[in-house]
């Protein structure tokens, strides 16, 4: 089953003339900024946030807060069925996913330094899994999608999972990739996060958690584990999911690479909790329906983002999973134990 399928990677420079391509997830951040009509002014105000940001967290060696500049690059990486020929009626590639690289440029030495690569992590066949997949199961088991404890089947998440980490293990990745990736987003609106005495210099103080939420589940079949930290300046912790020593494995100039591109998108997307007026205090329970923050001047629309991700969602099951159930069903038994639902 090795030979059913293989990964393609390609990249799009992030910056104010980005414009997405027809394969990328219309309600992953970066495309969601490049629409309308102050598309480039939304791109702008973006990576200047980001960069600001960087410089701060740097600044110790950076007296005038202007040293640093950060260059992003969305990674886009297609599974190509190389079983099938030309003439077949299945699609012969899918966009499996797309995540973002950073790079770090030092103005003052002219040396540009590799930073994490993640960050953003988009996925049809998530949006499969959350919006097609997981309501599907709570109607099976007699329980309405929303309110309540949901209804999760045992191998919710298990394709998604082996193919992700089938992806890092695959030549394409390692010889691109000399680190493992990094995603960094929202804390968990159902849960509670307590302050601990653990700090990092550019992390800042570290949270945990009450109980793992869904998203760490599902995060976790990546082999993917979860900590959370709240930088300096930060007022809600962010959720890393990565592999190895989050502390060690990486820079504190790769670090904040991560912490200032994520934390813009969180401003923008997630305003009451990442703009909010105040820090999370010792013991934190995150909230949409919070009303002391502040608006960048980018606009999101949140409910077309979940209208998205169902309208996304079945695009994934009419060209991805049902026309390869057989092949999938065949690799993820070769994979490990589960099967498609």
């Amino acid at each position: 089953m090795a030979d059913d399928f293989s990964y393609r990677i390609s990249t799009t420079r992030f910056d104010e003339h980005y414009t997405p391509a027809e394969s990328s997830r219309l309600t992953t951040n970066f495309a969601n900024l490049a629409r309308g009509e102050h598309r480039e002014q939304n791109l702008r105000n973006t990576l200047t946030m980001i960069e600001r940001r960087f410089n701060d967290l740097v600044r110790a060696d950076n007296p005038t807060g202007d040293r640093y500049g950060v260059e992003l690059d969305i990674v886009s990486v297609q599974l190509q069925f190389d079983a099938l020929d030309a003439g077949a009626a299945a699609d012969q590639s899918f966009p499996l996913l797309e995540v973002l690289d950073i790079h770090l440029l030092d103005r003052l030495t002219g040396l540009r330094t590799q930073g994490i690569v993640g960050n953003n992590f988009s996925s049809y066949v998530r949006d499969y899994d959350f919006s097609v997949l997981l309501p599907a199961a709570a109607a099976r088991a007699g329980e309405q999608a929303v309110g309540g404890a949901p209804a999760v089947p045992e191998d919710f998440g298990d394709l998604h999972g082996k193919l992700f980490d089938d992806f890092l293990a695959s030549p394409v990745y390692r010889e691109r990739f000399a680190q493992p990736p990094v995603i960094c987003i929202s804390v968990s609106t159902s849960k509670t996060y307590r302050r601990t005495e653990t700090q990092h210099p550019v992390l800042g103080v570290e949270y945990r958690q009450d109980a793992s939420s869904l998203t760490d589940v599902y995060f976790g079949k990546m082999g993917l584990e979860a900590r959370y930290f709240m930088p300096r300046g930060a007022v809600a912790p962010l959720a890393f999911y990565f592999r190895g020593d989050l502390l060690a494995d990486y820079s504190d100039l790769q670090l904040a690479g991560t912490i200032s591109t994520m934390e813009a998108f969180q401003k923008i997307y997630r305003p009451e909790i990442y703009n909010a007026n105040s820090a999370a205090p010792e013991v934190y329970r995150p909230s949409l329906d919070a009303q002391d923050f502040s608006r960048t001047q980018i606009d999101y629309d949140r409910d077309e983002r979940s209208r998205l991700a169902l309208t996304q969602g079945r695009y994934t099951q009419e060209h991805f999973i049902e026309p390869h159930r057989e092949v999938l069903e065949q690799w993820a038994a070769t994979a490990g134990a589960g099967a498609l639902a």
